[in-house]
């Protein structure tokens, strides 16, 4: 949703209706993952991808179809659903000039009109609020399509399910999903005294919506300029904190989104820490990295990396230990921060440390 929601607000603001297809499943190999949306106005114009293109044509012809029928004082509503799932993949007996994917998988794209809450949902993605929508793909006619976001910091719901039970037992799933940060298809079978029972399980589709990763870097030194370079091309947000001023200048660092001049701690209190977010530690002098360290590990981040020798980091993990954090803590620390790959100039340093900074989002080891 983040990728177009751009768009998507443009178009509204111009008054088109919007359709929204979001790859709901993949079984082997398929070109986006999960979650990958693409967005479709009324008026033909597109926004982002659900295959890279295989399957793209019949997905916006579904779409336009359904924002016709949808439309106000459209008539004969039963002849086109309002909402569909779609399947798309290659077997040995299709033929290949069919639509569908050339890489052998296949996927699952589900297209409704976009929910009348969708501005909610937006607004959390702009202030860097996780958020998580369910969405039922399959089940009760009476349902389909129905959607209901949880953002982080509400108790309830925007939205519902359609029956009070299927949205109680998603709200479940979806505090579940929020903290562990990926998008699934799962399976809900409700019966609740008080209300009909549901012929067979609705199938839901939750969306986790994590903020836009951030990398924050505290130490304005050699190597944050060639990391903060590299980090804006794989799309992180970068902020660089440092209390020297001749270090934190823009003219030094002309890509990172803020700087800031103030002691790391300090600014850190201020600054939005959540599992998005990952903190490198360059700056090599106690004074300024074993608080930015207290900081960071007492918080919910994603990453935590240092610079430093064996030696530097036994003098910094016994401050941060009489500092009140636990050894558990202090493991959470990689050090010598960045992969080994034999890297020397500042560049390939860099390289080293945004490449673990990546596989530990993505949980690799």
């Amino acid at each position: 949703m983040r990728e177009v929601l751009d768009d998507i607000e443009r178009w509204h603001a111009e008054g088109k209706r919007i359709a929204r297809a979001t790859v709901v499943s993949v079984v082997g190999s398929a070109p986006r993952a999960a979650g990958a949306t693409l967005a479709i106005s009324d008026a033909g114009d597109i926004s982002g991808s659900v295959s890279g293109g295989c399957v793209e044509p019949d997905v916006i012809e579904q779409a336009q179809a359904i924002l016709r029928a949808t439309r106000p004082g459209a008539t004969r509503p039963d002849v086109t659903p309002t909402a569909k799932l779609l399947t798309y993949g290659v077997s040995e007996e299709q033929n290949v000039e069919r639509i569908g994917l050339s890489c052998g998988g296949e996927i699952r794209v589900f297209v409704q009109a976009l929910p009348d809450d969708w501005r909610d949902l937006a607004a959390a993605l702009h202030q860097g609020r996780p958020a998580v929508e369910a969405i039922v793909i399959a089940g009760a006619p009476d349902t389909l399509g129905r959607t209901a976001t949880w953002i982080a910091g509400l108790h309830a719901p925007i939205g519902d399910l359609g029956a009070p039970a299927l949205t109680e037992a998603a709200g479940a799933i979806a505090t579940q999903l929020l903290r562990q940060g990926e998008s699934e298809v799962r399976l809900i079978s409700t019966e609740r005294t008080g209300e009909p029972p549901m012929e067979q399980p609705q199938e839901v589709f939750f969306a986790v919506h994590q903020p836009q990763p951030t990398l924050l870097i505290v130490g304005a030194g050699h190597i944050t300029i060639p990391l903060t370079r590299l980090a804006k091309v794989v799309g992180y947000r970068v902020v660089v904190i440092d209390a020297r001023e001749a270090f934190a200048t823009r003219e030094r660092l002309p890509d990172a989104d803020e700087l800031i001049v103030d002691w790391p701690d300090e600014a850190m209190a201020r600054l939005p820490l959540h599992s998005a977010t990952a903190v490198a530690v360059l700056t090599h002098d106690d004074k300024f990295d074993v608080p930015a360290l207290n900081v960071a590990l007492r918080a919910e981040v994603g990453y935590v990396g240092a610079i430093g020798s064996r030696g530097t980091r036994m003098q910094r993990d016994k401050r941060l230990r009489e500092a009140g954090l636990s050894d558990e803590q202090i493991g959470r620390i990689h050090g010598p921060i960045g992969l080994d790959i034999g890297a020397g100039p500042p560049e390939e340093i860099a390289l080293a440390i945004l490449a673990q900074v990546v596989a530990a989002r993505h949980g690799k080891a």
